[in-house]
Formats: C-alpha cells, structure tokens, sequence
C-alpha cells in the first residue's frame, strides 16, 4: 500500500493537488494523510502595540484553527466518499519545514503538494515552499500546478 502526504491549503492549487491523487491513484491501494500548516507568522503584530493585544491574537489563531478544521473535514470527507483510507492533521510551524518533518514522521511514500507558480521577485521574497520540499523530503514529491481558468 502506497502512503501519500498530501499538502493542502484553501486554493485552487491544492484542489489541483487533491484532483491529481484521486486521478492517479487506487483507493484499494493509497492511504493518504492530509496535512493543513498554520503558518504562526499569520499573527505577526503589524501595527503598534499589537504585541500585547493577546485576545486579538487569540481570536485570530482560533479562527484560523477553525478554518483548518474545516478544510481537513471536506477534503477527507471527500476522499473518503472516493474510497481512499485518510488520516489527517493540521500542524502550526513553518510550512515547508513542516510538510518535511510530517512525511518522515508517516513515513510517506510520496509527497503532493500544489505550486503557487510565482516567478520573479514574488518567489525570491516569498520562497517557494514546493521548491524547498522537493529538494529536501525525506521520499519522492509530486507539485501539481492548477490550469489557469477560462476567461
């Protein structure tokens, strides 16, 4: 049986991740973790005084959760519906230290993830976390890119 470590987030990227796992693999033959990263630097204090607003903060990391929650629910509700055996977890950290240390911890046969396709100055500033993945994962990694829509 084949153990893949699918990286999801709320986007049409990891929906194109989510489509190409039930498009290539057997569910008799695919067991599938489901992985949501809060980035902790979603609660950087942007403005003055913010460091000792703790309730906002708190709100936020709670809303956050919630959201996270939901995401894992329907994607494994809907792999599940398909057929696939699915665990999932959602992990606060650093995204793609995080996805690391989660397939070596599943023992992941394979990685999936979406690729946001930044190029440019975007991906030097931002860093391309699917990038740093299949450089550094522990087993092989599959980056879906999600097909632009039709106008």
């Amino acid at each position: 049986m084949s153990k893949v470590l699918l990286a999801i987030e709320s986007s049409d990227f990891s929906a194109a991740a989510v489509d190409a796992v039930r498009g290539q693999f057997r569910p008799d033959q695919t067991e599938i973790h489901l992985l949501h990263v809060i980035d902790p630097m979603v609660y950087l204090p942007l403005y003055d005084g913010a460091v000792r607003d703790f309730d906002r903060i708190e709100a936020l990391r709670a809303e956050n959760q919630k959201q996270a929650q939901a995401l894992v629910d329907e994607t494994a509700k809907l792999l599940r519906d398909a057929g696939y055996r699915v665990t999932g977890s959602i992990e606060e950290g650093e995204p793609r230290t995080t996805i690391i240390d989660c397939a070596a911890r599943v023992k992941a046969d394979l990685v999936v993830a979406g690729s946001h396709g930044r190029r440019g100055l975007p991906r030097l500033l931002l860093g391309s976390v699917s990038e740093y993945v299949a450089r550094h994962a522990p087993c092989s990694v599959e980056i879906v890119r999600s097909l632009p829509k039709a106008a």
